[in-house]
């Protein structure tokens, strides 16, 4: 019966940990940038983006295309910080936890 009491304070202990991770990645704001900082896009910890910084000398008509990949290139930035975060947040509240490549959590 240990044994259960004992998994189950750290079921407990982990889906608070998670609910912690899961507030922390909503508070947090990470932008990502191109064209050596020409745009900015800034998202939350879900991905959705909540602002975009564009330097005015590439809003030239000629040049759409060109700001329209800086744009995609400084969201592709975010995101892939956002993941590294997750990844990190994820491993800290699962305490070193060897868990399933691919396992979701919460579920």
């Amino acid at each position: 019966m240990k044994n259960i009491a004992g998994l189950m304070k750290q079921a407990q202990q982990m889906q608070q940990k998670m609910a912690e991770m899961q507030a922390k990645l909503d508070a947090a704001e990470i932008v990502g940038v191109s064209g050596a900082g020409l745009v900015q896009i800034t998202l939350n910890g879900k991905g959705v983006m909540k602002r975009i910084k564009v330097d005015p000398k590439l809003a030239d008509p000629a040049e759409i295309d060109m700001l329209e990949d800086l744009i995609l290139a400084a969201h592709t930035d975010a995101k892939e910080k956002i993941d590294q975060m997750a990844e990190a947040e994820m491993k800290n509240a699962t305490g070193g936890m060897n868990l399933p490549a691919g396992l979701k959590l919460p579920f």
